[in-house]
Protein backbone atom coordinates (compact mmCIF):
# COMPACT_ATOMS: atom_id res chain seq x y z
CA UNK A 1 0.00 0.00 0.00
CA UNK A 2 2.41 2.43 1.02
CA UNK A 3 4.90 1.23 -2.11
CA UNK A 4 2.04 2.38 -4.58
CA UNK A 5 1.32 5.95 -2.44
CA UNK A 6 4.91 6.37 -3.13
CA UNK A 7 5.65 5.10 -6.49
CA UNK A 8 2.57 7.62 -7.46
CA UNK A 9 4.24 10.84 -5.74
CA UNK A 10 7.42 10.11 -7.23
CA UNK A 11 5.67 9.85 -10.62
CA UNK A 12 3.91 13.12 -9.62
CA UNK A 13 6.79 14.86 -8.35
CA UNK A 14 9.31 13.81 -11.41
CA UNK A 15 5.44 15.25 -13.88
CA UNK A 16 5.76 18.87 -12.32
CA UNK A 17 8.95 19.19 -11.96
CA UNK A 18 9.54 21.75 -15.14
CA UNK A 19 6.92 23.37 -14.43
CA UNK A 20 7.92 24.01 -10.37
CA UNK A 21 11.34 25.26 -11.73
CA UNK A 22 10.06 27.32 -14.27
CA UNK A 23 7.62 28.87 -11.86
CA UNK A 24 10.30 29.64 -9.32
CA UNK A 25 13.03 30.62 -12.36
CA UNK A 26 10.19 32.96 -13.26
CA UNK A 27 10.35 35.09 -9.88
CA UNK A 28 13.65 34.84 -8.69
CA UNK A 29 15.43 35.06 -12.08
CA UNK A 30 17.92 32.81 -11.15
CA UNK A 31 18.37 28.82 -12.25
CA UNK A 32 20.56 27.91 -9.81
CA UNK A 33 18.27 29.31 -6.47
CA UNK A 34 14.97 28.21 -8.84
CA UNK A 35 16.31 24.33 -8.32
CA UNK A 36 17.66 25.03 -4.92
CA UNK A 37 13.67 26.26 -4.01
CA UNK A 38 12.14 23.43 -5.75
CA UNK A 39 14.36 20.93 -4.33
CA UNK A 40 13.91 22.16 -0.51
CA UNK A 41 9.60 21.84 -1.88
CA UNK A 42 10.33 18.24 -2.22
CA UNK A 43 12.01 17.68 0.71
CA UNK A 44 8.90 19.04 2.91
CA UNK A 45 6.50 16.80 0.80
CA UNK A 46 8.73 13.74 1.58
CA UNK A 47 8.90 14.90 5.11
CA UNK A 48 4.90 15.60 5.15
CA UNK A 49 4.25 12.90 2.76
CA UNK A 50 1.34 11.14 4.68
CA UNK A 51 -0.50 14.60 5.30
CA UNK A 52 -0.39 14.92 1.41
CA UNK A 53 -3.42 14.45 -0.84
CA UNK A 54 -2.93 17.03 -4.14
CA UNK A 55 0.59 16.43 -4.53
CA UNK A 56 1.08 18.94 -7.64
CA UNK A 57 -1.02 21.92 -5.32
CA UNK A 58 1.26 20.83 -2.01
CA UNK A 59 4.27 21.51 -4.19
CA UNK A 60 3.20 24.95 -5.86
CA UNK A 61 2.29 26.25 -2.54
CA UNK A 62 5.66 25.28 -1.09
CA UNK A 63 7.45 26.89 -3.72
CA UNK A 64 5.27 29.91 -3.31
CA UNK A 65 5.91 29.91 0.11
CA UNK A 66 9.38 29.92 0.11
CA UNK A 67 9.93 33.06 -2.59
CA UNK A 68 8.10 34.80 -0.33
CA UNK A 69 10.31 33.82 2.43
CA UNK A 70 13.21 34.53 0.87
CA UNK A 71 11.75 38.62 -0.22
CA UNK A 72 10.60 38.82 3.19
CA UNK A 73 13.98 37.92 5.20
CA UNK A 74 15.58 40.12 2.27
CA UNK A 75 17.32 37.41 1.26
CA UNK A 76 16.44 38.03 -2.48
CA UNK A 77 18.96 40.42 -3.24
CA UNK A 78 20.86 40.78 -6.37
CA UNK A 79 24.66 40.56 -6.59
CA UNK A 80 27.58 43.07 -8.57
CA UNK A 81 28.98 40.47 -11.56
CA UNK A 82 31.55 42.91 -11.30
CA UNK A 83 34.85 40.83 -10.68
CA UNK A 84 32.72 37.26 -11.06
CA UNK A 85 33.80 34.73 -13.65
CA UNK A 86 30.57 34.31 -15.61
CA UNK A 87 30.02 30.66 -16.87
CA UNK A 88 29.64 30.75 -21.05
CA UNK A 89 25.50 31.45 -21.81
CA UNK A 90 23.70 29.25 -23.64
CA UNK A 91 21.85 31.13 -26.72
CA UNK A 92 18.78 28.97 -25.72
CA UNK A 93 19.04 30.03 -21.87
CA UNK A 94 19.83 33.59 -23.04
CA UNK A 95 16.50 33.80 -25.20
CA UNK A 96 14.70 32.42 -22.32
CA UNK A 97 16.15 34.94 -19.94
CA UNK A 98 15.09 37.22 -22.38
CA UNK A 99 12.05 36.48 -22.73
CA UNK A 100 11.23 36.46 -18.90
CA UNK A 101 12.80 40.03 -18.54
CA UNK A 102 10.02 41.15 -21.19
CA UNK A 103 7.37 39.33 -19.40
CA UNK A 104 8.10 40.78 -16.09
CA UNK A 105 8.58 44.37 -17.70
CA UNK A 106 4.52 44.41 -18.88
CA UNK A 107 4.18 42.64 -15.45
CA UNK A 108 5.33 44.93 -14.15
CA UNK A 109 2.48 47.65 -14.56
CA UNK A 110 -0.25 46.10 -13.06
CA UNK A 111 -0.84 45.78 -9.19
CA UNK A 112 0.97 43.22 -7.80
CA UNK A 113 -1.89 40.40 -6.90
CA UNK A 114 -2.55 40.91 -10.85
CA UNK A 115 0.13 40.20 -11.76
CA UNK A 116 0.68 37.42 -9.88
CA UNK A 117 -2.81 35.75 -10.97
CA UNK A 118 -2.33 36.21 -14.42
CA UNK A 119 1.59 35.41 -14.30
CA UNK A 120 -0.19 31.89 -12.63
CA UNK A 121 -2.23 31.45 -15.44
CA UNK A 122 -0.46 32.03 -18.56
CA UNK A 123 3.50 31.59 -17.49
CA UNK A 124 2.66 28.43 -15.64
CA UNK A 125 -0.18 27.24 -16.73
CA UNK A 126 -2.31 27.05 -13.64
CA UNK A 127 -6.04 26.56 -13.32
CA UNK A 128 -8.39 29.21 -11.39
CA UNK A 129 -8.64 26.23 -9.06
CA UNK A 130 -5.30 25.90 -8.62
CA UNK A 131 -4.33 29.81 -8.10
CA UNK A 132 -7.22 29.77 -5.75
CA UNK A 133 -5.60 27.10 -3.43
CA UNK A 134 -1.98 28.67 -3.53
CA UNK A 135 -3.02 32.12 -2.75
CA UNK A 136 -5.73 30.85 -0.08
CA UNK A 137 -8.08 33.03 -2.31
CA UNK A 138 -12.02 32.42 -3.14
CA UNK A 139 -11.49 31.31 -7.25
CA UNK A 140 -13.91 34.73 -7.94
CA UNK A 141 -11.58 36.77 -6.32
CA UNK A 142 -8.76 35.10 -8.55
CA UNK A 143 -10.73 35.32 -11.58
CA UNK A 144 -12.00 39.09 -11.44
CA UNK A 145 -7.93 39.29 -10.54
CA UNK A 146 -6.84 37.85 -13.91
CA UNK A 147 -9.49 39.25 -15.97
CA UNK A 148 -8.64 43.16 -14.47
CA UNK A 149 -4.75 42.42 -15.01
CA UNK A 150 -5.90 40.93 -18.98
CA UNK A 151 -7.46 44.06 -19.44
CA UNK A 152 -4.81 46.75 -18.10
CA UNK A 153 -2.70 44.51 -19.72
CA UNK A 154 -4.24 44.93 -23.55
CA UNK A 155 -5.05 48.14 -23.40
CA UNK A 156 -1.32 49.02 -22.82
CA UNK A 157 -0.15 46.74 -25.06
CA UNK A 158 -2.79 48.93 -27.94
CA UNK A 159 -1.72 52.21 -27.08
CA UNK A 160 2.16 51.67 -26.35
CA UNK A 161 2.01 49.99 -30.31
CA UNK A 162 0.07 52.53 -32.05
Amino acid sequence: MFGNRRRNMDKEIEANLDALVRFAYYRVNDRAEAEDIVYEAVLRLLENSDKVNDVRSYLFRIVYNLIQDKYRQGHATMIPCDGIDMPEVDENDLLDHEEILRINRLLDGLPPNEAEVVRMNVVDELSFVEISRLLDAPQSTIKSRFYSGMKKLKHKYFTDNQ
